[in-house]
């Protein structure tokens, strides 16, 4: 048998190279997980909203953006869409998000692009003026910026938009037209767009007349007239023990 320094000596050796060899295997791993670089992918999701990172690049007035693969501590997304050609000259879009800008890095980058990846979805409304392209719609560029990720940080997605109406502008008012009458009313109309209204008392174009008040006169509250009684009443009593007090003196 071996003495007992030797084998204390080579026990502690067994358990020194364990963890070595236990921190070798894990490291390949955690650099699997969080490798270098600009990481992440976006993909458009149109209706029906689901997680499968599929792009789909002809969507309508409201469809999601997913987020997949970013890393830990990036923070929110800057989403960015502007107008591209060939349906950007003359043209303006109004962007609408109940969260325009989510948390993509509250975990690894675990997942990549796959479905077990994804970090966030957004779902966005967009609205034009300008008619779209006759057969595409209007052409949108997508700009997402991860301010956390190592190196660059910029990812872009382009696709189409259609089915949406453009918006509506309303006309300018008028000349002649005073300030808060809608245009196209008459001038002087009330704010529902109704003309100018002649009330008269006795419904044949006279001017307005105002009749006297004859109502009759607001009688005394109730609270009012009892107060009254019972101070009455106190007084009386009051005379009464004064008059009292008189008769025994004497």
């Amino acid at each position: 048998m071996l003495p007992l320094r030797i084998r204390r000596t080579s026990g502690i050796a067994i358990i020194g190279l364990s963890m070595l060899l236990v921190l070798a295997m894990a490291a390949p791993v955690a650099a699997k997980k969080n490798p270098p670089g600009n990481n992440g992918t976006v993909k458009i999701d149109r209706v029906d909203f689901d997680d499968h990172p599929n792009n789909e690049p002809h969507v309508g007035c409201s469809f999601q953006v997913d987020f997949y693969g970013f890393d830990a501590g990036v923070g929110r997304a800057e989403v960015i869409f502007e107008l591209h050609p060939p349906t950007a000259a003359g043209r303006t879009m109004t962007v609408s998000s109940d969260d325009p800008n989510p948390d993509i890095g509250e975990d690894d980058n675990g997942g990549g692009g796959s479905e077990a990846g994804l970090d966030a979805s957004s779902t966005y409304s967009l609205s034009f003026t300008g008619d779209p392209h006759p057969k595409q719609g209007y052409h949108v560029k997508l700009t997402v910026h991860a301010p956390g990720s190592h190196g660059a940080d910029t990812k872009h997605k382009v696709f189409w938009v259609t089915g949406c109406d453009p918006a509506v502008v309303p006309p300018s008012n008028p000349p002649g037209n005073p300030p808060g009458n809608p245009p196209g009313n008459p001038p002087g109309g009330d704010q529902s767009g109704n003309p100018p209204r002649e009330d008269t008392a006795g419904g044949e174009g006279g001017p307005i007349v105002l009749l006297p008040d004859t109502a009759m006169p607001t009688p005394v509250a109730p609270s009012l007239a009892l107060l009254v009684g019972a101070l009455m009443v106190v007084g009386a009593a009051a005379r009464v023990v004064v008059a009292v007090q008189l008769a025994r003196r004497r």
